[in-house]
């Protein structure tokens, strides 16, 4: 009995990784679509590009993120904000927003 679940665990454990292994693929490829927009200006149509392509499509839907034109149109408004994963994803960047968004509430 107790095998079963324990298989059952390693295979569930062994989809996590992959899924994150992925997210970080689709991270990897926001930054190299900012670096693109910094130096050549086309970085929004890069990640569009890459996300509408089959390896693209691909790469999302097993990262756990469905790749409709939506999520399209989200990549594309991250990396035209300029803000690269490492600092949007860290603590500090997202005190700072919280902080921007009340004080526009109280504005």
């Amino acid at each position: 009995m107790f095998d079963s679940m324990d298989g059952a665990a390693y295979n569930q454990e062994q989809g996590t990784r992959a899924r994150k292994l992925f997210a970080a693929v689709v991270l990897a490829a926001l930054d190299d679509a900012i670096a693109d927009d910094k130096k050549y200006g086309n970085g929004p149509e890069q990640i569009a590009r890459w996300a509408r392509s089959r390896d693209g499509r691909e790469v999302l839907t097993c990262a756990g993120i469905d790749p409709n034109e939506r999520v399209v149109e989200g990549l594309m408004k991250f990396v035209a904000a300029g803000v690269r994963t490492s600092v949007a994803l860290s603590r500090e960047e997202s005190e700072r927003r919280a902080a921007a968004a009340a004080i526009a509430e109280a504005a």
